[in-house]
């Protein structure tokens, strides 16, 4: 099954939960700004980070965004626009 990329955004009230946020979605992709993440995800991979990501967050409190960018083996270049700083895919390696 080809994997796909999305883009993951998180608005965390509480410092914990955020934390908790943030080191789940590191495991899972490349952190791009402040609260914003590239993940390249398989659909179990996706449903299993829904599940971990909805027992960290209080529903009323914090907002998780997940926007479907395509195939993950889709160029960026089509899809992402920087004004500023461009984006730099860090490598990743995997290790089994």
């Amino acid at each position: 099954m080809a994997r796909r990329q999305y883009l993951i955004s998180y608005d965390i009230s509480d410092d914990k939960r955020r934390t908790r946020v943030f080191k789940t979605l590191m495991a899972q992709g490349d952190h791009v700004q402040f609260s914003v993440f590239l993940c390249a995800l398989s659909p179990q991979e996706l449903a299993g980070l829904r599940v971990v990501l909805k027992e960290i967050i209080h529903a009323r409190d914090d907002q998780i965004i997940l926007i479907d960018l395509g195939e993950a083996g889709d160029s960026m270049e089509n899809l992402l626009e920087c004004l500023g700083k461009c984006y730099n895919p860090t490598t990743r390696v995997l290790v089994v």
